[in-house]
């Protein structure tokens, strides 16, 4: 590589590093498992296997960036886990997976096209975020509800308590003499902390609520 070449790949990767700092700082505000370090490491990288692959002589840069997408899988499958039928990290393993491509861009010359694929992606993140119903309208929280069960009308109480008309999951067993129920709620109802404490300390029959909220 000549001097213009270096100073050219220099660039490409202050870029890469920039580009991919600001997606992993929204990543980063929201707490997400994936932030500012991984989204950065992750689009300079995949930025610099395509200056290497242009730079190799008679190396094919298109079977480097199949392999490029391939990797970068393993580290977006460590971002996914499934907990009680619920699935996590989706959005934070596509966010890896689109800050590679945006890498590749800058690695491959399109300087244009990756600064303009940065913007959308962070466009829509806030978007999607702002407090609008139309935004909000498939947000659900999933409730996790242990209750006891006597004479059945304790189901009703609990899908009343929580305006559900049915549950998503239940499972049910005979503890000491009584039967208890587990069941799962999901909801796009709010239920901040104070309703479910007043739930729980009203009805004894209740015997823990525990409230986790979905990707």
């Amino acid at each position: 590589m000549n001097l213009d070449q270096i100073l050219i790949a220099a660039l490409q990767l202050v870029l890469s590093l920039v580009l991919g700092f600001i997606i992993g700082f929204e990543r980063k505000m929201r707490s997400k498992e994936a932030g500012i370090r991984t989204h950065t490491i992750v689009c300079v990288g995949a930025c610099l296997f395509m200056i290497v692959s242009k730079n190799i002589n008679g190396a094919d840069p298109s079977r480097i960036a199949a392999q490029i997408v391939s990797g970068i899988g393993f580290i977006g499958a460590g971002m996914i886990f499934y907990n009680k039928q619920i699935v996590h990290g989706l959005t934070t393993a596509a966010g890896i997976w689109a800050t590679a491509a945006i890498g590749m861009a800058v690695g491959a010359g399109l300087w244009e096209i990756s600064i303009v694929a940065s913007l959308i992606i962070i466009i829509i993140q806030l978007i999607m975020h702002l407090p609008f119903k139309v935004f909000q309208m498939r947000h659900a929280i999933t409730l996790n509800i242990i209750f006891e069960c006597n004479d059945g009308t304790e189901k009703t109480k609990v899908m009343e308590l929580f305006s559900v008309k049915r549950f998503t999951r239940i499972s049910a067993k005979k503890e000491n003499g009584k039967i208890i129920y587990k069941t799962l709620i999901s909801t796009d109802k709010e239920f901040p902390a104070d309703y479910i404490y007043r739930a729980l300390s009203e009805n004894d029959f209740i015997l823990s609520i525990t409230r986790e909220d979905d990707d």
